[in-house]
Parts: structure tokens; sequence; C-alpha cells
């Protein structure tokens, strides 16, 4: 700008080049030397202000900082003779924390922090001040033991339902917290899911019938008939609390609430290639993992055989449970398979008669080579009694109430 063209107003000095601080204000700085006695900061005025060791929040220290970062800093004292500026980096965060958990309870939003203490009734939690949550709006069943301790040093949602500033008095709730965020996931999993879709959850509880299976916020059923492709009697058979699964929707009610997962058909399914391994006439063994009216299952390797009872009574009338038990080991044959079905039929009564024949022809050819048969004792007998006969030999007496017919003839 040109001497003429300057006017009194537009004068630079050091007043307006740097605007003057106000003490008990938040201003924005740069981090511009880090040492032993504390932090310098450039906050824009004619020098940068100190931030004191003492300044810092509990747990803080000026090494945390780096040259060149931007951080809140409370203006507490200017001095304008000596060009000297305290700074609070604590009180900074302090205020800023209060900003943010008023914005947070008047907009109803969520937020995170680090629980760092258990006390009598609740726990301590770090918002950028210490705050409480009462035992009452802590929610437990995603915890290890379900104990408050057990908290510790985890980062939870919570949600700001008491302030008092004068009182120093902060009160938030997990419990709100986490049911907010659970209707949200599930709100959005419903509108996202669909069948057919691989996800993957935690399991969180076993039942009779099946578990609960977590989808982040959304517990699923996961049914004991999907959760393997042979027989099992008790879901604990095949899973465990806290275990990760990949898993299949094969159902999404949004009208219900519900969502039905199974485990088995992420699977191999093992009866997609099992003429590979077995074939009508191969000797199986397994033993019974299920008892019906109609007969029994045994479980092979890779998949359950049905064992009717017909096909191990030795005579009509018997039931499943005289013959075999839970746990009984069986040797069979296959009779039947049929893969479309996922069916397999085994017989014990045809294997018990396809070793007896096999045992006869077995003692047949041992008797033929040693030269000893039926026919040859047979016929050694009958060649003695003609023998016996043509000697004089008295004929052996009837049989008892028989009658003589020679002597009647007479």
């Amino acid at each position: 700008m040109s001497e003429e063209a300057r006017t009194p107003g537009d004068e630079v000095t050091m007043e307006n080049a740097f605007p003057e601080l106000q003490e008990r204000q938040i201003v924005r700085g740069t981090v511009v030397r880090v040492d032993s006695e504390g932090v310098l900061v450039d906050v824009g005025a004619k020098s940068e202000g100190l931030i004191p060791v003492r300044e810092f929040r509990p747990g803080e220290s000026p090494t945390d900082l780096r040259v060149g970062e931007q951080i809140d800093v409370y203006v507490m004292r200017v001095e304008q003779e000596e060009g000297s500026i305290l700074l609070s980096k604590r009180r900074a965060d302090v205020q800023r924390a209060w900003e943010r958990l008023e914005t947070a309870l008047r907009e109803g939003h969520i937020l995170h922090a680090m629980v760092v203490d258990r006390v009598k009734g609740g726990v301590v939690v770090d918002v950028g001040l210490r705050g409480f949550v009462p035992g009452s709006h802590i929610d437990l069943t995603r915890v290890r033991g379900r104990r408050f301790e057990n908290l510790v040093g985890e980062s939870v949602p919570l949600k700001v339902i008491e302030i008092d500033r004068e009182r120093n008095r902060v009160i938030l709730s997990h419990k709100q917290a986490v049911e907010e965020e659970r209707a949200r996931r599930k709100e959005e999993l419903f509108r996202t899911l669909r069948e057919g879709d691989e996800v993957e959850g935690v399991v969180r509880r076993i039942t009779d019938f099946g578990v609960f299976v977590d989808l982040g916020g959304v517990d699923a059923l996961l049914p004991i008939s999907e959760m393997a492709w042979t027989y099992i009697k008790h879901p604990s058979e095949a899973v465990r609390r806290g275990q990760t699964l990949r898993l299949r929707v094969i159902r999404v009610d949004p009208a219900a609430g519900k969502i039905s997962l199974s485990l088995k058909q992420v699977l191999p399914d093992p009866w997609v290639d099992i003429r590979s391994r077995y074939r009508e006439g191969d000797v199986v063994r397994g033993k019974v993992v299920r008892l019906a009216p109609s007969g029994a299952f045994v479980r092979l390797r890779d998949v359950d055989a049905f064992l009717p009872v017909g096909e191990v009574a030795e005579r009509r009338g018997q039931k499943i449970e005289e013959l075999v038990q839970v746990g009984t080991a069986v040797e069979a044959v296959v009779t039947e398979i049929k893969p479309e079905d996922r069916r397999m039929v085994v017989s014990v009564r045809r294997l018990r008669q396809q070793r007896e024949r096999e045992e006869l022809a077995q003692y047949q050819q041992a008797q033929e080579r040693s030269g000893f048969t039926i026919g040859s004792v047979a016929g050694d007998v009958l060649r003695q009694a003609v023998r016996g006969t043509e000697e004089g030999s008295e004929p052996a007496p009837p049989a008892e109430g028989g009658r003589d017919e020679g002597k009647e003839g007479a």
C-alpha cells in the first residue's frame, strides 16, 4: 500500500498485529517447544505462552505433546508489561469436557469413555473429568463374569443423564447407551441382511434347543438342527460359549424381530460325495447315537446311518431298546444309500447271515480238501449196516411203540 493510500486506521502497530488475549478464555495454539519446565505454545500473541507441568491433567506429561501439534489452552494470566503468558492445558480440557457433556445431554449423543475405577455403587469413567455410572445403569450382559470390576480398562458407550457443574457432578448410563446402540444396530441389520448371507457372530448363550449368537448387538438363533450334519444330543457338543462362528442366514423376520442361522450349511455336506466313500455291501463300524421306535441311528465317520429294528432283531416283536443302547458298538453291512434323501441303511442281520454262509462255505471247502464229507460219512454207515446183516448180526430193535412188521407177515 502506498503512503498516499494509507489512512490513519491502516497503521500497523504491535497492538493490532497481535490481538490482545483475555484471561479465562480458551484459545487454539501451536506447540513450539517441549522441555522439563513445561510447554511453550504460540497463541498468536507478542510472545509464546507457557504451560507449566502442574497445568497438565493427572497422568499426562509435557512429553506427551509434539512440536507443531495444535492444542486448546486456557489463558490463566497475561502480563502485558513483561509480555509473559501463563496457560493451562488441564483447565482447557476440563472446560471442553463440560461443553461436550452438555451438548451430549442436550442432543442425546452417545459417548465412549474408559472405565477407570470400581467404586461403591458403580464405576468411575474418564469423560475428560470423572463421571459416575451407578450400578443400576450398568449393562453386564456382555461382561465377563458379570462383575463391575471386569469393566475397568474397557471403553464403553455412555449416555449423559445428569450434569451439575457447581457440584462437579456427572452421572451417566451405560445401560441406556447399550440399549440404544443395540436398537440402532438391529434396525440396520434387518434393513440390510438377506437370507443366504454369511455372517460372523459370537456364541452368547447355550440352551437345550440351540444357541443365541451375537451378530454385533443383535442376538440370532442357531437351532440345534442346523448345527451339524450328524445328530447331536445337546448344542454344547458342537460349540462353546464365547466361540466365534461363521454362519449362514436362513431366515429373517423383521416383524417378529427374529433371525435364524445355520452352521452346517457353511460346512462341507458329507452327502454330496457319499458314494465315493461308501457303497452297498461295505461293512461299516460305528456307535449308536440315537434310538427311535423303528430302529437306531449309527454314527459312522461323517454321517448317521439308520439301522431298522428288523435288521438287528433275531425274532419278531423285539424292541430296539432290547437289542442296542446309545453307545453300543455296531458292525453292519450297507444295504441302501440315497444321497438325495440323505439316507443310508445298514443291517446287522444280513451281515450275520452273510458271515454264516461264508463260514459254511469255508467249512465245506476244508472238508473237501481233507476227503471228509457228509456223503462219505453216510456211505460208510450204510456199508457197515449191510455187512452186519450178511454176517448174521441181529437187526436193531424197533423203535418204542412201533410194530414188528416181519412177525405180522408170518
